[in-house]
């Protein structure tokens, strides 16, 4: 797993990295990497798979269903949070033939959060649940690998924060109303 630790730290930091950065990274030789993984390809497939499982179990494991839906929330972040490197490959190569494995174990629960959160008033109703999905996943994907330095707690707050203060309804009680324009 340590040459997959690091080829996810390569391609989180570098989209473009080449197998050669992450032969250099995991401190091997380019000729036992290509023995583990023959191409490029294969690399990334398995690097989004195991984003896949983990991020799926996290979710699954933080009961978003369960909490109301500012918990939920930050439950959510600190799931993807906690998946780190592979969170940002996943997201970024999740288009081709699995993409029905992240619509349903990623994106499923996520958009049934946000969902709750939109019909209880949390969350705004004029922008699609789908949108804030994508603008959710691009914001973990974009801070993981340039956040600063936080520990994992202040990344979870710092990043759900954001995403809810911006995306709360303007009749929520927990937000404010940043259209507001003092006298």
């Amino acid at each position: 797993m340590a040459i997959a630790d690091a080829a996810a730290n390569v391609f989180a930091a570098r989209e473009q990295a080449s197998m050669a950065d992450v032969s250099e990274a995991a401190g091997i030789a380019r000729a036992t990497l290509y023995r583990y993984y023959p191409a490029r390809e294969v690399l990334l497939e398995r690097l989004w798979r195991v984003g896949l499982e983990d991020t799926a179990d996290r979710l699954e494991a933080a009961r978003l269903d369960r909490v109301p839906g500012g918990e939920g929330f930050t439950r959510a972040v600190r799931a993807l949070v906690a998946v780190g490197d592979y969170f940002v490959v996943l997201v970024r190569e999740r288009a081709g033939p699995a993409r029905p494995d992240f619509d349903r174990r990623v994106a499923g629960p996520l958009l049934e959060l946000i969902a709750r959160g939109q019909a209880d008033g949390e969350i705004r109703e004029d922008v699609s649940a789908s949108w804030l999905l994508e603008s959710l996943l691009a914001l973990v994907a974009t801070v993981l690998p340039a956040a600063p330095a936080l520990g994992p707690e202040d990344t979870v707050e710092a990043i759900a924060s954001l995403f809810l203060d911006g995306a709360r309804g303007p009749g929520s009680a927990q937000g404010t109303d940043a259209r507001a324009i003092p006298g």
